[in-house]
């Protein structure tokens, strides 16, 4: 009996030692999974911490237009300032209230301006009164107290964003920059119980669960924001069980470590919401400006709706491809709004009945410009180096006047149509460059006869023969050295031996020759045979240094021929060679930059217009003064015809077997150089007359043209100068030309001697015959 008593207390043992040792091994292996989960837990948290504290996202650079800066009576129209509106996404309304609105009649327009941090520092939102009579701006007033204001400027176009990394596309915004109706619309769909869970809501997941259940498969996510922002730093998309525990464990610690409005700020510009071709969409600043053409904080509900609609699958609701169902999401959103009261009625009722208001896909806001963009990419290289686009956040405020760049692309779409018409060469080319003269500044760049294709950038590549393009440059260096716009030029046979024994015979485009000419007449009637001797007389080696001080980089052959073209520029190059004389002999290297600031609104760089003087002042002016005889009487006299009473400086070209036709031309404040051709080089049939200046009329046409104000230098003055030898002479007893000249350089005027004109030309200069020629294209 009592051995069976002891079995039974041995046996009621065993089960409590093995009962102990199972909760035993339980403990240990929870305490290993913890101790494990605890390490991971500081592993997530440095990853966490690392993204949130440092640089979240690589942000690309901004780059802006040139404000455009209002003042009365400049050159700028009713449809311009329309059109600068309209690439500013500005929305027309019968009474502007809020910023990025504007109204409009036959010659007024009142617009609600945007606030803006320009390079030189914030300014608020502003109410201005523009009024315009013709191409010009009459005045501008503030209109709530009709107070005259002399100066006023608006926000910059947004022209591109410079991407460093390609997959992702991206515009930053700050919490306060954020509708507070898109914040709530977002909680409320998304994640009500945001402001009171701890990153994870069990609750959120039991009622995904039920409802899951129910359909018997997935319709619906248990996931915060927080989870979701979780997953989108740093998870993979893939469904496994892992990466959700990942991915809660994460929202924890996020939630933990952070305040609710940074999460949500992070979340707002985290969140993907589209795909514009092979980058994605990331964030609502951007989606704003993909879906709208519009910044965030002018948005309207509908607009609001759909932005947060798309949250649930950017593709699936692709409002492009998917209208309806994008609509249905979106009225969802705005039931679920004036569910819960954060709308009323009828702003439900009027955003629900609203269509989609999209832009067409992938314009954000404004067409690119590849050529200019191309510009501004070489001046980033060649000034910063290749790593300087890295730096997060850039702002780059270029030079682009998109109204200027608006023309230029007209005037080239239409007139290179028309050219290929009548030249029956349908792969006809054309390239333009415009700059501000005074400013140093690139204006407008057109790479191609499609302005949108961005392939072969021919305004800064396409190396051609500038014909006579050439002369202005060597005309000035011959009145810098001795010669006046009367002197008396050869125009007579002549030949050239070469080193190697070859023989040159110029010719003049008409073939005829006049004995002599005057200088000035020479460079309006564009002669070859005096500017060859006028060369000669100069020397090539002053006139190649001439060049190079003017703004040519390359190497220069010493040949004869080069007084008649045979250098070889690009567009770009030449309005840089002709900026210099359009200065009166001042160099400035041209850019397309104005200023750079960091993420933080600080300047990094700011440019200043550095000028150096490499030709002598007079004889920069008198160059430029025949200059506008070329247009008054010469090959250009085109543009006399078409704006009377402008007075113009300019500059045709025409290379061998009419391979190349250039025009390089100025007013006031523009200078532009445009090339049309073929890339084959083979001929078009076209001169610089009947070419590239058509394209120039063209561009005027559009963009007004304000007349060049020339200013003589002291000691410049108007002199008759005779016919026979360029000298002072008295008007009374010999046939003169009243031009201005330098006076201390002349000899004085001599006493009468009655004689015969050389050549047979009108007292003006102008050959009347030439100036209905060059009407009808047979100008040079």
């Amino acid at each position: 009996m009592a051995k069976d008593t002891q079995k039974q207390k041995k046996s009621k043992k065993k089960p409590v030692r093995q009962n102990r040792f199972w909760w035993g091994l339980l403990f240990k292996l929870t305490l290993v999974f913890a101790v494990l989960m605890g390490i991971f837990g500081i592993y997530l948290d440095s990853q966490v911490r690392e993204r949130f504290d440092g640089q979240k996202w690589a942000l690309p650079a901004l780059v802006y237009s040139r404000p455009l800066e209002l003042f009365p009576d400049q050159k700028l129209s009713h449809a311009q300032m329309l059109r600068e509106l309209a690439l500013l996404n500005y929305r027309k309304v019968a009474s502007p209230s809020r910023p990025g609105e504007y109204s409009a009649n036959n010659n007024r327009i009142e617009i609600n301006r945007r606030p803006f941090t320009f390079s030189d520092g914030p300014e608020e939102a502003r109410q201005i009164l523009l009024t315009f009579a013709g191409q010009r701006l009459q005045s501008i007033k503030n209109p709530t107290n009709g107070r005259e204001l002399g100066y006023a400027r608006m926000d910059p176009v947004l022209l591109d964003r410079l991407n460093v990394e390609k997959r992702e596309d991206r515009l930053l915004v700050r919490l306060d920059q954020v509708p507070e109706l898109l914040k709530t619309a977002l909680i409320t769909v998304e994640d009500r119980e945001f402001y009171n869970h701890d990153g994870v809501s069990p609750m959120a997941i039991l009622r995904a669960l039920v409802v899951n259940v129910k359909a018997g498969r997935t319709v619906q996510g248990g996931s915060t924001l927080t989870q979701q922002l979780a997953k989108n730093l740093f998870l993979t998309q893939d469904r496994s069980l892992w990466r959700k525990v990942q991915e809660a464990y994460m929202a924890l610690i996020i939630d933990f470590r952070y305040d609710k409005d940074e999460i949500l700020e992070a979340y707002l510009n985290e969140v993907y919401l589209g795909q514009n071709g092979n980058q994605g969409v990331y964030g609502f600043g951007l989606a704003s400006y993909f879906y709208f053409g519009l910044p965030l904080n002018e948005l309207n509900p509908d607009q609001i709706a759909l932005m947060v609609a798309l949250v649930k699958g950017p593709s699936y609701y692709d409002p492009w491809r998917n209208a309806e169902r994008a609509r249905e999401r979106r009225d969802l959103v705005l039931r679920l709004l004036a569910n819960d009261a954060h709308i009323d009625r009828a702003t439900y009722e009027r955003a629900s009945e609203t269509p989609l208001q999209l832009i067409e896909r992938g314009r954000m806001g404004y067409g690119r410009t590849p050529a200019f963009m191309g510009l501004l990419r070489q001046e980033l290289q060649e000034r910063f180096g290749s790593d300087f686009l890295r730096q997060n956040g850039l702002k780059i405020f270029s030079s682009l006047d998109p109204i200027a760049q608006h023309s230029a692309e007209q005037a080239i779409l239409e007139q290179v149509k028309q050219l290929r018409a009548n030249t029956k060469k349908p792969d006809l080319e054309a390239a333009m460059v415009v700059s501000n003269w005074r400013k140093g500044e690139v204006s407008a760049v057109v790479g191609g006869a499609d302005p949108s294709f961005a392939g072969f950038n021919r305004a800064l590549s396409a190396r051609r023969a500038i014909g006579s393009l050439i002369k202005p440059p060597v005309y000035a260096e011959a009145l810098a050295n001795g010669f006046t716009l009367g002197s008396a030029i050869k125009d007579q046979p002549i030949s050239l031996r070469s080193e190697g024994g070859q023989v040159w015979k110029p010719n003049n485009y008409d073939r005829k020759f006049r004995g002599q000419v005057m200088l000035v007449d020479a460079l309006a009637q564009s002669l070859n045979v005096p500017t060859v001797n006028l060369g000669m007389a100069v020397g090539l080696d002053n006139i190649i240094k001439g060049l190079q001080r003017m703004g040519v980089r390359q190497t220069i052959p010493a040949y004869p021929s080069l007084m008649l073209g045979t250098l070889e520029l690009t567009p770009m190059e030449v309005n840089q060679l002709y900026l210099t004389l359009a200065n009166q002999g001042l160099y400035q290297p041209l850019t397309s930059i104005r200023a750079i600031q960091d993420d933080k609104g600080e300047l990094l760089y700011q440019h200043t217009a550095k000028a150096t003087q490499v030709l002598d002042p007079d004889a920069g002016y008198l160059a430029l003064y025949a200059m506008t005889r070329v247009v008054g009487g010469g090959t250009a006299a085109h543009l006399a015809a078409r704006f009377p009473n402008r007075v113009m400086a300019g500059k045709t070209g025409t290379t061998n077997d009419l391979r190349d036709a250039w025009y390089a031309g100025l007013d006031n404040e523009e200078l532009a150089s445009v090339w049309v051709g073929l890339d084959n080089n083979a001929s078009t049939g076209l001169t610089g007359a009947s070419g590239a200046l058509r394209i120039y009329s063209r561009y005027l046409d559009s963009r007004g043209v304000d007349s060049l104000e020339l200013k003589s230098p002291p000691g410049i003055d108007q002199v008759n100068l005779a016919y026979s030898d360029g000298m002072p002479a008295d008007p009374r007893c010999e046939q003169t030309r009243l031009l201005p000249a330098k006076v201390s350089a002349l000899p004085p005027i001599r006493a009468c001697q009655p004689a015969e004109p050389i050549y047979n030309l009108p007292k003006t200069g102008e050959q009347v015959g030439d100036w209905l020629k060059d009407i009808f294209n047979f100008a040079r």
